[in-house]
């Protein structure tokens, strides 16, 4: 092993060596936090290594994942050939498509995040894997009344391994049960009583099934009528299935009727791989849909660009964005190639894979988070066959190594979930779309019914290019399909409900409105900004607010049902507590609750209109693996009357029978110390309103506001996003924000308050020294919410009216060495939230 410059890692693209027979050392990229720079490795006599794989090798008293980067036929002169440790195993191979390694650099250098990071944000879990130390108990070891002569520590440490299922845990769980374990662990180890070992790293592995295959029912002398019923059944499923599918369909208990026709030689036995594909829907056929005047022109005008270009397709919701992209993806597969298609949110999947898989059949897959680690290797692997494939995912499905891509679409680009914070790199996937789209040359396509102001101007700008240099276009759908109407969007102002005497959260408007869904045979939408019950539970009598002991932010209160435990939860650090009877401050048992939650928002509908059935649809209901998939198929098939929710329901949900859409309260969404909060404002509400009207009945937006002389309300309310935009992009112009100028977060943390403030106060100074003069420094200041976790949160904002560059970038990442071991120091380039 033997670490080379960290500057020689952007030189380290792998090259087209496959097969390390002439090549006996190999470079290689170490998961390991103080790793820096390159390590080589020999290669054994038996292995086989190529640039790109991924290997298990030997670091420190570990054995770590690693990227083999490339093969070598001599090592570093200055390096002594018996010190080179050799490489431990090849866990996966040809896992990086062409080009993909450029890909991957250009992340890590534009976010300034270590190449390794990079990688295992791209990859699926268990790729890399780090051994663990663990310690064993020798049970035969342990003399009779131990606990009298053992030191305490010791005798801490032997009862925890005692009281184990398998006397067996790792070493960092002990010493996170036992203060100071280590001492103890030392002492049993020389005693002979506990053991210490490494721990492989775990491996991601294919799934093998035993399939049963036909082969003669002739073969042998005698079949018992069980074996022939066996064997028909095999025969009319096309003479294979799995063992497991025949057994069921035979109603069998036991392989032993299978066992014994193979031994007559009348099937045969396999083990083949499975593939973990999600393959959770198997929707009805769908053929084309007629074009709109509007889709034709946007279809034509796509499907006639070649090479890299990105196309804004800026659709009112409801216009049938959906099927210019079905249109656009048909050829690309017809020529072998591949389509990726990545969403904001796992909610939006179902809906959209449903309409997919119903045009494109079993050419679509999946990419998420929310797969198990199975799915998602085995989906990786489906992709890197090159079969034509459509992959629909969330943002990490960027780096879905698909080796003839054809095309990109990102639907709902304007939304932040595209961008990550934690944890590192903190990419944006249209940034990297753009990047990924121009490596291979193919289109990009950018999908919204409220661009950011970003695609805006980078679509409309383009438009002004001269023809033959013309990259970027912008394609509009400004009308609903069949030419149903944009929802009309009533505004009630709350002060004037509470003048009337109304006191529920209900407006007399919405009230009644909902009291009309189950005559009419209609579904609703709601909308709350916030899940729970309440945002946060104060005394009367003495004003204390339930705070959170690890952040600086009240806790907010949980009822999720009548009779269920009354709980306290901070939506930071997930603390929870049961919520007291009296107040902790003054004794009194006087606690009101404040703010709306959807937990609060359903009681009260069940209590004010207890006929209708009620679905919610927040993360708290929608933890579980397919929960998304459940919630919106029961309100499709009519088990429910209203459907509610957070941020969830703006996202492309395509119902038919949603008549009705209500925004319980707009102004958890319009005050918010961020320089893009009107501009998420007018994109959450206008996407919500647009739930409403989609099927043959006219659809009615109901917002409820505190505020309705707000300008957003105004914009929702006519539907005008031009004069919106206009008005913000004014804003943004004066003040140099995105889209006319770049922004870095430096972001300091830590659990001693003084020592962040410090830290952050001598990078502000630095930058002072090193930035020039154009560059514009916000700060130090503390975070929105200061303490997250008990961990204190300070910030420097960092203008340019200018792209920054990669030499000033570099510079940025000096600024680690003035923050203290115990400070954390993060850049976050192209910040998306300033909080």
């Amino acid at each position: 092993m033997y670490p080379l410059s960290s500057s020689t890692l952007t030189l380290a693209e792998p090259k087209t060596e496959y097969g390390s027979k002439n090549y006996q050392w190999v470079e290689v990229l170490v998961d390991c936090p103080y790793a820096e720079g390159l390590y080589t490795y020999a290669i054994g006599d038996e292995m086989e290594v190529k640039a790109g794989d991924i290997l298990s090798v030997p670091f420190g008293n570990s054995v770590v994942g690693a990227i083999a980067l490339k093969l070598v036929s001599k090592p570093p002169e200055t390096l002594e050939i018996d010190q080179i440790k050799t490489v431990e195993d090849v866990i996966t191979s040809g896992f990086f498509p062409p080009r993909y390694w450029e890909l991957l650099t250009k992340v890590s250098e534009y976010y300034l995040t270590d190449l390794i990071y990079v990688i295992k944000c791209a990859l699926p879990p268990k790729l890399l894997g780090k051994s663990q130390k663990r310690v064993r108990l020798l049970f035969d070891n342990i003399p009779q009344g131990a606990e009298n002569f053992c030191p305490p520590m010791a005798w801490r440490v032997l009862q925890l391994l005692q009281n184990s299922k398998n006397g067996d845990y790792t070493f960092s769980y002990i010493n996170q049960k036992v203060k100071g374990a280590r001492r103890g662990i030392n002492d049993l180890v020389k005693r002979d009583w506990v053991q210490t070992y490494l721990q492989p790293p775990a491996k991601a592995k294919p799934k093998y099934l035993k399939v049963v295959t036909f082969i003669s029912e002739n073969s042998a002398t005698t079949i018992t009528q069980k074996q022939r019923d066996v064997l028909a059944i095999l025969k009319t499923n096309g003479g294979e299935l799995s063992q497991p599918d025949l057994m069921q369909k035979c109603e069998l208990n036991s392989n032993s009727v299978i066992n014994s026709l193979a031994k007559k030689g009348c099937v045969v036995i396999q083990e083949r791989e499975s593939l973990r594909l999600l393959q959770n829907s198997a929707p009805k056929k769908d053929l084309p849909k007629v074009l709109t005047e509007e889709q034709q022109c946007a279809f034509e005008k796509i499907s006639g660009l070649q090479g890299f270009n990105i196309s804004l397709l800026h659709g009112v919701t409801g216009s049938g964005k959906t099927e210019v992209y079905l249109r656009a993806i048909a050829p690309i597969l017809a020529e072998k190639k591949s389509a990726l298609v990545l969403v904001p949110e796992i909610g939006l999947t179902p809906q959209l894979t449903d309409r997919f898989r119903a045009r494109f059949g079993q050419q679509v897959c999946v990419y998420h988070s929310g797969l198990s680690d199975g799915e998602r290797y085995d989906t990786w692997r489906q992709m890197l066959t090159g079969e034509p494939q459509v992959v629909i995912g969330t943002r990490s499905a960027i780096f879905a190594p698909l080796p003839n891509l054809g095309m990109i679409i990102l639907d709902e680009e304007h939304d932040t979930s595209f961008k990550q914070s934690q944890p590192a790199p903190p990419y944006h996937a249209k940034t990297v779309a753009q990047w990924r789209a121009e490596l291979v040359n193919c289109p990009l396509i950018l999908g919204s019914a409220t661009p950011s102001l970003e695609s805006w101007q980078l679509a409309t700008q383009g438009q002004n290019s001269p023809e033959s240099e013309q990259k970027k276009y912008y394609l509009s759908l400004p009308n609903r399909v069949y030419n149903r109407p944009l929802p009309p969007v009533q505004i009630v102002d709350m002060r004037h409900e509470l003048r009337k005497g109304n006191r529920s959260i209900f407006s007399h408007a919405l009230g009644n409105a909902l009291g009309n869904l189950k005559e009419e045979g209609k579904q609703a939408i709601l909308f709350i900004s916030r899940r729970g019950h309440s945002t946060f539970v104060s005394c009367r009598s003495c004003g204390y607010v339930m705070e959170c002991p690890h952040c600086d932010v009240s806790l907010s209160y949980h009822y999720p049902k009548e009779g269920a435990t009354q709980l306290l939860r901070c939506h930071y650090c997930n603390h929870t507590q049961i919520h007291p009877k009296n107040c902790p401050e003054c004794g009194s048992p006087y606690l009101k609750f404040f703010g709306t939650g959807t937990q609060k928002v359903l009681l009260e509908l069940q209590k004010a209109f207890p006929e209708l059935k009620i679905l919610r649809f927040d993360s708290d209901t929608t933890s579980t693996k397919n929960a998304h998939r459940r919630i919106l198929e029961d309100f499709e098939a009519g088990k429910a009357d209203v459907l509610i929710g957070t941020q969830m329901l703006t996202k492309g949900i395509d119902l038919a029978q949603v008549t009705l859409v209500g925004v319980v309260s707009a102004d958890g969404l319009l005050f918010h110390s961020d320089y893009r909060a009107s501009e998420r404002a007018f994109q959450t509400l206008t996407q919500v309103a647009g739930r409403a009207g989609r099927g043959d009945d006219p659809g009615q937006v109901i917002i409820q506001t505190y505020s309705p002389e707000h300008p957003v309300i105004g914009a929702v309310q006519t539907h005008n996003y031009s004069a919106f935009i206009a008005t913000e992009l004014e804003q943004r112009e004066a003040l140099d924000y995105p889209p006319y100028g770049s922004l870095i977060l430096l972001k300091c943390t830590g659990a001693d308050g003084n020592k962040v403030r410090e830290a952050v106060e001598a990078i502000a100074d630095v930058c002072e020294q090193i930035l020039p003069d154009d560059v514009e420094i916000l700060g130090p200041a503390p975070a929105n919410v200061m303490r997250v976790a008990r961990r204190y949160r300070w910030q420097i904002l960092l203008k340019s009216l200018e792209p920054f560059s990669h030499e000033l970038k570099q510079q940025l990442l000096t600024l680690k060495q003035y923050c203290p071991s115990m400070v954390s120091f993060n850049i976050d380039v192209d910040p998306i939230r300033i909080e």
